[in-house]
């Protein structure tokens, strides 16, 4: 859900190809009960559930990104730390690692990814369409947007908080700026949300809308702000762009979980995305995983520990 996340998320009832596949299985299944009723076609019974499983395969985006040859990732390019271009111009980013990773465990090469760069409206449409075959690209997990994609496991929990001068700051954390009541400003991104969601941490302070994340950070630097409304994961960004100039207050809310998204109905390629992303945070691709999170967050993973998988304790 982030500060710049847009969280609308249409209903949009199952389509015409979700329909057929649930036919077509409902079908299968019910040739392989006639066929053990009938003695004669008993064997053929005991051939079906084959049938049916190489069909299952075949559909599976999986086989048809092997066969391809690469990767199509749909994702965005103006929202650091998670995906944007660096000064030399090249794509960067935890998404674009994540991306990067994908593609390492379908060809031992990270880079056979395509990227498609796309606004965040654009995410559920290029699924559907099968314009890409997985958005990785900051998407809050919502009730809503889960009627219309399959989520991965979350591989990140967002939240907001407010970014502090470092040097020169009035405050210099949360309990000072709380205690401060209405003398206190906090500034961020013009939205409908913006009041209210400063007022759950700081009832009485006043509020300035700004039209741009950078317009913001102007006035934060300028001091016409005490504060700044940001996404944790881009405070820990800020703070690592420039260590000393800026510090976190100390406190987040409004917590809210990013995942990856894939097209509905394909259980096999859902499947085997978690199983890369699950073992790239607790197995063998930890460390290129806990490179990434130190890279553009700061965050220091602990090692997981050894001997009884504790995502299942």
């Amino acid at each position: 859900m982030g500060v710049q996340d847009d969280i609308a998320s249409p209903q949009d009832p199952a389509s015409p190809q979700d329909r057929a596949l649930l036919v077509e299985r409902r079908s299968l299944f019910g040739l392989g009960l006639a066929g053990a009723a009938i003695g004669t076609a008993a064997a053929a019974s005991l051939i079906a559930p084959s049938a049916a499983q190489a069909q299952t395969v075949a559909k599976s985006k999986l086989y048809t990104i092997k066969e391809r040859g690469k990767l199509i990732v749909g994702t965005g390019s103006t929202n650091p730390p998670w995906h944007f271009q660096d000064a030399s111009g090249k794509l960067v980013g935890m998404d674009i690692d994540l991306a990067k990773l994908l593609a390492k465990g379908l060809f031992d090469d990270y880079e056979k990814v395509e990227f498609v760069l796309q606004g965040s409206d654009a995410r559920i449409p290029s699924l559907v369409t099968d314009k890409v075959d997985i958005v990785v690209q900051w998407m809050t997990v919502t009730a809503g947007r889960a009627q219309q994609v399959d989520f991965t496991i979350p591989y990140y929990r967002e939240g907001v908080g407010l970014l502090l001068l470092g040097r020169g700051g009035k405050y210099k954390n949360y309990d000072e700026l709380k205690a401060a009541g209405s003398a206190v400003t906090v500034g961020g991104m013009q939205n409908v949300f913006l009041e209210e969601w400063i007022h759950k941490a700081l009832p009485q302070a006043k509020v300035d809308a700004f039209d741009s994340p950078d317009s913001t950070m102007q006035a934060l630097n300028a001091r016409r702000i005490d504060a700044a409304l940001q996404d944790q994961s881009a405070i820990r960004w800020l703070m690592q762009q420039a260590p000393g100039r800026f510090v976190d207050s100390g406190f987040g809310w409004m917590p809210n979980s990013y995942a990856s998204a894939v097209k509905p109905g394909d259980p096999t390629w859902l499947n085997w995305v978690n199983t890369a992303y699950k073992e790239a945070m607790m197995g063998v691709d930890f460390d290129y995983f806990a490179a990434s999170y130190k890279k553009w967050f700061g965050i220091e993973l602990p090692i997981p520990k050894v001997g009884f998988p504790q995502e299942f304790a």
